[in-house]
């Protein structure tokens, strides 16, 4: 196994991100402090004397993206163009979420800086509440979505129990490997086992269909940030942990009866949409990475 953080000789180094493209990079994170109801309310409240809990939370995270670089070592040092943080405070399980959105414009993903950002303000929350509540327990810190570059994310898993009609969106399945997704119509042997379609190329038709929601085009995935189109037959790509899928084809032919282009006079699906076999099997849920192998 090659270690992308040593050199040859054992020694740390940083990743070489020279000949990456410049793309516009998205990252989405979250975690959430664990405390006593009481505690929660007087958050809400603004009862505290350190002052309001939130607003210095929404701070720390902004500064603690920032200094990504200096506290996880070997990140590169990146332009941020925004980080966005919000809390929300549910009283009943004690729980106060938060979210970090980070975004920049250039060779490596922001990941890191929006992790970085949901730890500081959680770590903020707990040290201006520690001295009432310190039961107090931050976790379930995780990346709920990265665009741009090579990875994408699954926005939408869509299935349905027999062909010709619209898929409906479920937030999990299973990938069987040499058939596609189970519960699905369009799995079984073949080389069109599993359909791609991605959000960015449904918004380009979307002003001219009321109500275009995902499944609508029959994709068994819809994806975000990756660039379908530019895969190449025989690609391979990991979907969430395990599941590994290899592009067989690229468009289709439109039937005649297809709903999207009577509406809209056109369907993205024969052009853009991306189809493939199931080479190892798994479980896939909504927002897991795509990553190109």
């Amino acid at each position: 196994m090659a270690f992308t953080h040593l050199d040859e000789y054992g020694r740390a180094k940083m990743v070489d991100i020279s000949d990456k493209s410049v793309t516009l990079r998205k990252a989405v994170a979250a975690g959430e402090v664990k405390c006593r109801p009481e505690t929660v309310s007087k958050i809400i409240e603004e009862k505290f004397a350190k002052g309001d809990v939130f607003a210095a939370a929404r701070i720390a995270g902004i500064m603690a993206a920032k200094k990504t670089p200096e506290l996880i070592p070997l990140c590169h040092n990146i332009p941020l163009q925004t980080v966005e943080v919000n809390l929300g405070a549910d009283v009943e399980s004690g729980i106060i979420s938060v979210t970090a959105a980070a975004v920049s414009e250039g060779k490596t993903g922001v990941e890191m800086e929006a992790l970085t950002a949901v730890a500081g303000a959680c770590l903020c929350v707990y040290d201006m509440c520690k001295s009432e509540d310190k039961s107090m327990v931050i976790g379930n810190i995780r990346l709920l979505k990265k665009t741009g570059g090579k990875t994408g994310t699954i926005l939408a898993i869509n299935i349905s129990e027999r062909k010709g009609v619209p898929k409906t969106e479920v937030s999990e399945a299973e990938l069987l490997e040499n058939h596609g997704i189970s519960g699905d119509a369009h799995a079984g042997p073949g080389k069109r086992q599993v359909s791609l379609l991605s959000s960015e190329s449904i918004e380009t038709i979307k002003h001219k269909v009321n109500g275009l929601c995902f499944g609508r085009f029959a994709e068994n995935i819809t994806t975000e940030g990756i660039d379908l189109c530019a895969l190449k037959l025989g690609a391979r790509l990991r979907l969430g942990e395990s599941a590994e899928i290899e592009i067989t084809q690229i468009g289709k032919e439109c039937h005649n009866e297809c709903e999207i282009k009577r509406l809209a006079g056109e369907c993205v699906m024969p052009k853009q949409g991306v189809f493939g076999v199931v080479i190892k099997g798994g479980k896939i849920s909504k927002h897991c990475l795509i990553t190109p192998l």
